[in-house]
């Protein structure tokens, strides 16, 4: 696809590598024209100009080469991003339990950036060799066969590089590894942190992530130690000349080393070293592409969904014929237009199977599903986007007020967008995090009936809703009269008192149709669907937001904080360390230098020079402990690159972790897994990089100036005004640089959203045949990206191109001022000035880029700190306030004229809230949706701190605990189950604190345990992430078991048994009685069914409470409680 673009940026390197060879040659001419004093003086302006416009030119072709590169990265990383975003749209379940977000985030992030940096560095590694060569041919014509002892040392040297390679390539293998590990569990713990903060989990996943941080950082520590011997080695050329002039001075005494063999030796020295330097970078590079393609391989090789699971071509309108897969079997099922069927049966019959086969998101075993028309799809679990209500309405139609109105109001959403801040235009927060469960699911089927598909798949819709809710929605939605009468409709439930009203009722038990037919044909048979009634009236007869913002650009200059917060991490004293020895690497590096040119001018007597023996020996034992100087230095800053890295990484989880409630509503996750991915990347790699390279390069330019001053003063007059100049391009440039770096990595955080979001709703987007629409708008999100990352890439080259050319004035100068002086300067002085010279473009471009990438990649240590500067919520533990007491061991509740709200700008969600809840009292908590309900649990636990009054619970006003001596005290089962990928047993006690016994009991009260005792590995049994492997109902039992062992004096169950089946309701609520009949149980529910067994109930109206009694009295006084009564059918 590239190919021919590429090739042309291959010919312009080609040709800067003409330019590049020709310049020895000239210095050769310039340094004889030295030596010859009877030569014109033109001579020399001529070569010294010639010299300049050769360094010119290639300045030019290698800075195209460098900008056609990056235009080529920036449409690699478009093409690679857009094939894993197609790839997650259409990944079987299988391939989406063995893959997270968090590694697909890693992928478009870290690895497309090691395809990038590859495409730049490629050429290395067959141009770097054919230098080399041509290095040792220009060498062999200027010193004979004295250049192969050359050969020699560079052979001994070229094995023990690519040995190290080879080493470090494994450890990359390892740290990318461990990356992977780290950004899974991560991103897991930031989708459910709302469920950590309820159990007080903070520390226990942190030290989970801490653990595989230090695995990933111990890799990276022996990957940079390898490193800095391959740049000792890279140094270590400089013996290729100490063993050259040795062999060639001391085999034949004959041989006199003068200025030109030296100095153009030298250069052609330097131009290897750069060769040789090169291909490691290329070699390295290279590997750790091949490492990020393996990735992408595997990814993009994963299974996909088989397009002919399900067609949409049948004269019935649903039929599904002989199929199968693993969770299903020998259905047979035909659905005609326009009729409502019903599914039904116990957790784990297979209820959401059917319709995700139905959806073709099952591979087929055997048989053909076939649908008729197009199809919308409501999950069990609510999809949202982190967009306004109306848009996750709308999904991508066109405005239909009058039918939106309709919508809405059949859905049962008007009250809902009258008390949001902005009405439909309200932002909803990431995965729905600032709204309940019941108007995420509302939400979710009205987007569903504003498509006015022909199908509809529902799956138990009406469980996360109030029963009064969810009969309005079945009257004005699903049922005989509602706007999805004539729609072919497939409804998941557990609303046993809407069967009647059905078409046609499926019973499924272990996978398999047991029954099918009418609701009086079922009810007449004796069959699977009487048993299933009768465990219904069973348990009948026992019974009687400110909203997130977008990402901002942040306008702050770059300034010292951000590289002192950098250092004091690194630590002062290691830099002070550093610092000596850099300084000691360019003094040796001088003195070496400046030891090879007195060594040219020494006199020659009868053919050979005096001090031979000393001056080789001399300048071997330079270059020994230069090359020492330069290991050392490098180890240190990558070693104190790693410490950095270890210190920002911690600060940044413990601020995020220690972060409240809102702010993970306000911030999208797509920006918290980029501080954790990307900007991490560039902290643990890039920044201690360049500041090496930064470093070597800043004394490496200092030695350049002292030896051109040195050799001729006069080129200070030409150095001072050049390096203004230098200083004002570089000023001028980083301000531009850093702004765009800041846009750039803003608008990179959308593109991570998009993916978490999709990757979350694929089902959903191919259910409404909607790929194409987020697959236009992730390319959009790209694009946004690239049209910022373009100017920053010109600009680099700007920079570097001008840079260079100062540079090279730099060399002209020093080469017009040795020709003007030649008459009192040795050539060996000249030689000395001039080959240091030629090296200040290559210095000043690297040093600039060095610089550039700091400035550019230094704002992630701001990113990663600026969390330091958000707002925390309360102390973990005050150990001081409950030292030696016993507290909670009564569970007594009181709410002294509490309020709450949930920001500061919103009106109070709780209102003067007063009441006194008794030790061991059961108490239900109802109201119709939006009441309150959720939000006096998140008061009680402090989710939100209150606006005014207090909680006391046995005395103790909890606003004076610790979070986590009082959430750790309290037992809550959410709304909606949440597992973390990882082991059955983590996932029951994640603290590590029971027994086998005690978790079986658990799970045997909670009718898991014959389902746990028949999986591979039981206990052991790997959860996927989300634990997508078990169903809903069955996760909901995980977390009520997780409860049940920590037998807490409080317990809060928010819609516990929402996804669960009426029969093991009843049996849930039985063990509860049992388990729990010593604690305070606070039962929030939209079934009335469920807590008319509680001694009290409190129903809340708009944040208030509307009536506080015993079920007898509150039926007897027949008010708000006694209507919803009568909605749910039990009065």
């Amino acid at each position: 696809m590239f190919g021919t673009y590429f090739l042309f940026s291959t010919l312009c390197l080609v040709i800067c590598d003409v330019f590049l060879f020709s310049i020895p040659k000239i210095l050769s001419l310039f340094l004889e024209f030295i030596e010859d004093q009877e030569a014109p003086s033109w001579h020399g302006y001529f070569y010294a100009f010639i010299l300049v416009l050769l360094a010119c030119l290639q300045t030019l072709f290698e800075q195209r080469y460098m900008y056609m590169c990056l235009v080529l990265g920036l449409r690699l990383k478009t093409a690679v991003t857009g094939l894993v975003y197609r790839k997650i749209l259409i990944m079987s379940n299988a391939s989406r339990k063995a893959v997270t977000v968090g590694e697909i985030v890693n992928l478009v992030s870290v690895d497309v950036q090691k395809l990038m940096d590859l495409i730049i560095y490629f050429n290395g590694t067959w141009l770097a060799p054919i230098r080399i060569i041509i290095c040792f041919v220009f060498l062999w014509q200027l010193l004979g066969p004295s250049a192969l002892a050359s050969i020699a040392v560079f052979l001994f040297l070229l094995p023990l590089n690519f040995m190290i390679t080879k080493k470090r390539s494994h450890f990359q293998v390892h740290f990318m590894k461990h990356k992977d590990e780290r950004a899974k569990l991560t991103n897991a713990i930031l989708s459910d942190i709302k469920v950590i903060k309820l159990y007080g989990w903070e520390k226990t996943f942190m030290e989970k992530v801490h653990a595989i941080r230090r695995q990933e950082l111990q890799a990276l520590k022996r990957s940079q130690i390898l490193f800095s011997q391959m740049v000792w080695f890279c140094f270590a050329l400089f013996q290729i000349a100490f063993v050259m002039f040795a062999v060639y001075t001391l085999v034949d005494n004959t041989h006199v080393l003068d200025a030109q063999k030296a100095f153009v030796s030298l250069t052609l020295i330097n131009i290897l070293n750069t060769a040789h330097s090169f291909l490691p970078f290329s070699i390295n590079a290279a590997v750790q592409a091949k490492v990020s393609l393996k990735r992408l391989a595997a990814f993009l090789n994963l299974e996909e969904l088989n397009p002919e699971s399900s067609n949409r071509n049948t004269s019935d309108c649903v039929r599904v014929t002989g199929w199968g897969v693993s969770s299903l079997h020998r259905i047979d099922l035909t659905v005609p237009q326009g009729s409502l069927l019903a599914v039904v049966g116990q957790v784990g019959a297979g209820k959401s199977s059917l319709l995700s086969a139905l959806l073709g998101d099952l591979e087929k075993m055997d048989g053909c599903v076939t649908m008729k028309g197009t199809a919308a799809y409501v999950p069990q679990q609510a999809w949202i986007q982190n967009a306004s209500v109306e848009d996750n309405i709308l999904f991508g139609k066109e405005m239909d007020e009058t039918w939106f109105n309709r919508v809405v109001d059949a859905c049962a959403l008007q009250p809902d967008l009258e008390s949001f801040p902005a009405g439909q235009k309200s932002e909803i927060g990431e995965k729905g995090i600032n709204i309940s469960g019941g108007q995420k699911q509302r939400i979710s089927l009205a987007r569903a009936v504003y498509q006015r598909s022909s199908i509809y798949l529902l799956d138990d819709p009406l469980s996360a809703v109030d029963a009064h809710v969810g009969q309005h929605i079945f009257e004005h939605v699903l049922g005989p009269n509602g706007l999805l009468k004539d729609k072919t409709r497939v409804l998941v439930t557990h609303m046993i008192s809407i069967l009647h009203q059905v078409d046609n009722i499926v019973v499924l038990v272990d996978g398999m149709i047991a029954e099918i037919g009418s609701y009086q044909e079922l009810s007449q048979r004796n069959g699977a669907f009487a048993e299933f009634l009768q465990s219904h009236n069973t348990a009948e007869e026992k019974a009687c937001s400110g909203f997130p913002g977008n990402a901002k650009r942040q306008r702050r200059e770059q300034n010292w904080k951000i590289y002192a917060a950098y250092l004091r991490a690194t630590g002062l004293p290691l830099y002070a360390y550093i610092i000596l020895l850099f300084t000691c690497q360019q003094g040796v590096s001088f003195f070496r230098g400046y030891w090879l040119s007195m060594w040219t001018e020494d006199p020659v007597h009868n053919g050979t020079q005096q001090y031979t023996e000393l001056r080789v020996g001399v300048f071997g034992a330079l270059g020994v402990i230069q090359g020492l100087f330069n290991f050392l230095p490098s180890s240190a800053v990558f070693l104190g690159g790693v410490l950095a890295s270890h210190k920002l990484f911690l600060q940044l989880l413990r601020n995020v972790a220690r972060s409240p409630a809102v702010f993970f509503e306000e911030t999208p996750i797509g920006n918290l897994l980029n501080r954790f991915s990307k900007e991490m990347d560039a902290i643990d790699s890039i920044i201690p990089d360049k500041l090496k390279s930064l470093l070597g390069f800043l004394f490496n330019l200092l030695e350049i100036y002292l030896v051109i001053i040195v050799a001729t003063p006069k080129a200070a007059m030409a150095i001072v005004p050049l390096t203004a100049f230098y200083a004002v391009f570089q000023h001028f440039y980083v301000i531009t640089s850093c702004q765009l770096r800041r846009l750039e990595a803003a608008s990179r955080s959308p593109i991570y959203s998009h993916i978490s979001e999709t990757f979350q709703g694929s089902s959903v987007i191919r259910a409404y045949k909607d790929q194409e629409r987020f697959i236009l708008k992730s390319n959009c999100l790209v694009d946004e990206n690239l049209r910022i990352c373009f100017p920053g890439a010109v600009a680099d080259r700007w920079l570097a191109t001008n840079l260079e050319f100062l540079g090279n004035g730099i060399v002209l100068f020093a080469a017009l001022f040795a020709a003007i002086g030649r008459t009192h300067l040795s050539p060996g002085t000249a030689g000395f000035s001039i080959s240091y010279a030629l090296q200040i473009t290559g210095v000043l471009n690297w040093m600039v880029r060095s610089w550039t990438e700091i400035e550019n990649n230094i704002v992630s240590v701001e990113r990663v700190s600026e969390y330091s500067r958000t707002p925390k919520e309360a102390p973990w533990t005050l150990n001081d306030k409950l030292q030696g007491q016993v507290w909670l061991t009564e569970g007594r509740i009181e709410f002294r004229n509490y309020s709450l709200r949930y920001r500061p700008n919103l009106e109070l969600a709780l209102k003067h809230i007063n009441l006194t809840i008794n030790g061991k009292e059961k108490i239900g908590i109802t109201g119709r949706t939006g009441a309150g309900k959720s939000t006096l649990a998140a008061g009680l636990l402090r989710l939100v701190e209150a606006a005014e009054g207090a909680i006391l619970i046995d005395g103790q006003n909890i606003a004076q605990l610790g979070l986590h001596d009082l959430r750790m005290k309290i037992t809550v089962i959410p709304q909606d189950p949440v597992l973390f990928s990882g082991t059955l047993r983590m996932n029951l006690d994640p603290l590590n604190q029971y027994t086998d016994a005690d978790i079986w009991t658990a799970l045997e009260l909670t009718q898991l345990k014959n389902f746990v005792a028949d999986l591979p590995e039981q206990l052991e049994y790997k959860c996927t992430d989300q634990g997508e492997n078990l169903s809903t109902g069955q996760k909901q039992l995980v977390c009520l078991a997780r409860a049940l062992l920590q037998k807490a004096k409080v317990l809060i169950l928010d819609e516990a048994t929402a996804a669960i089946d009426i029969e093991t309701d009843l049996q849930i609520q039985s063990a509860l009685r049992t388990q729990f009949k010593e604690s305070t149980v606070l039962t929030i529910a939209h079934r009335i069914n469920t807590i008319m067994d509680c001694d009290r109930i409190l129903v809340l109206e708009d944040g208030q409470i509307a009536e506080f009694d015993t079920p007898k009295q509150l039926i007897a006084q027949k008010g708000l409680f006694y209507k919803l009564m009568e909605e749910s059918g039990l009065a």
